[in-house]
């Protein structure tokens, strides 16, 4: 059977940062593991991001790394070897990656490799016209899911960047190939391993500095997406709306604690955010059914102490192997 290798580290490699409290760092470490990488910093909308790295990519492919992202220096070695027959100039390949807030391990803010072409013809998110293309990419574009891990996301350095993370999985992992579901049907249409997820992400974390603000953030995304007949599917997309909804309607409702966030100094109370946690949360198990406990930091510490990632099924498509490249 013929087949096609895909080098790696010839590929031109783009950082993409925005507002990430720990950007600059995660950005000197890449440059440490791959001194070639290209940065795009402070491109508003997801969309417009991955176009300005098509727009400045010298090859016909290029991988994006994420602001929240540590990558082992490994995945520059690697080399892909698929099908001849596989439409690679149609498809984004996709690694896992692990989240430090919760554990889970999947595709969201994993790394990508990109065909040129695809991401400048592409309408998603911000440039959306079609309600499901302004969630995310993986509703639109066709997605080839390697099965190795290659990074980890840190993504509570303050507590709006875990809000935010907490919130868009929230909305996300609430519909159904990104269409909002009837309540009624929530159970039966939401797919198993999102609803899987979904849990995770609103139980999961308090163990973590930052970690209950996402928790938080999951639960009222699925309130908000389920219950709030104003929400826009489409605010999930804007960095505009997110920033202003936590500085003006959320951060405001837990003013006046102790707790500080080590690297932004932002305080608040912790004790009326766990107890706004748990008023949600009792409403998303009354009215959905949800399993939904208290999000301790014992609850984080024990599920990262006994949950094992379940294994993919082998990517028939394609295989990985090192390669090396002359550092």
């Amino acid at each position: 059977m013929k087949q096609t290798e895909l080098v790696l580290g010839d590929l031109d490699v783009f950082y993409i940062s925005y507002d990430e409290p720990a950007k600059e760092e995660h950005w000197a470490n890449l440059m440490m593991k791959f001194p070639f990488a290209k940065r795009v910093d402070g491109v508003k909308g997801f969309d417009n991001a991955h176009k300005e790295c098509a727009r400045q990519s010298e090859t016909d492919r290029f991988i994006s790394i994420d602001g929240d992202n540590i990558v082992d220096e490994k995945f520059f070695d690697l080399a892909i070897t698929f099908p001849e027959k596989t439409d690679l100039a149609n498809s984004v390949i996709s690694w896992s990656a692990k989240n430090m807030i919760n554990g889970l391990v999947y595709g969201n803010g994993g790394i990508k490799c990109w065909p040129v072409d695809l991401v400048l013809e592409m309408e998603t998110h911000e440039n959306a016209v079609d309600d499901t293309k302004k969630v995310d990419f993986c509703w639109d574009l066709n997605y080839i899911q390697m099965n190795n891990i290659y990074s980890e996301v840190y993504n509570a350095g303050s507590p709006f960047q875990a809000f935010r993370a907490g919130y868009r999985e929230g909305v996300k992992m609430s519909l159904d190939e990104g269409a909002k579901v009837p309540v009624e049907d929530f159970q039966k249409r939401i797919w198993p391993k999102n609803y899987e997820r979904l849990l995770t992400w609103c139980n999961i974390g308090a163990d973590v500095e930052n970690g209950i603000w996402a928790c938080f953030g999951a639960r009222l995304g699925c309130y908000d997406i389920n219950f709030n007949e104003k929400y826009k599917l489409e605010n999930i997309s804007s960095f505009d709306w997110f920033k202003s909804y936590f500085e003006e309607d959320v951060l405001p409702m837990f003013s006046g604690g102790s707790e500080k966030c080590s690297k932004t100094g932002v305080e608040w109370d912790y004790d009326k955010l766990y107890d706004e946690s748990i008023r949600i949360g009792d409403i998303l198990a009354d009215k959905i059914g949800m399993e939904i406990a208290d999000p301790t930091a014992e609850l984080g510490r024990f599920f990262k102490r006994v949950y094992t990632n379940p294994p993919r099924v082998n990517n028939p498509l394609a295989s990985e192997k090192q390669t090396g490249w002359d550092r």
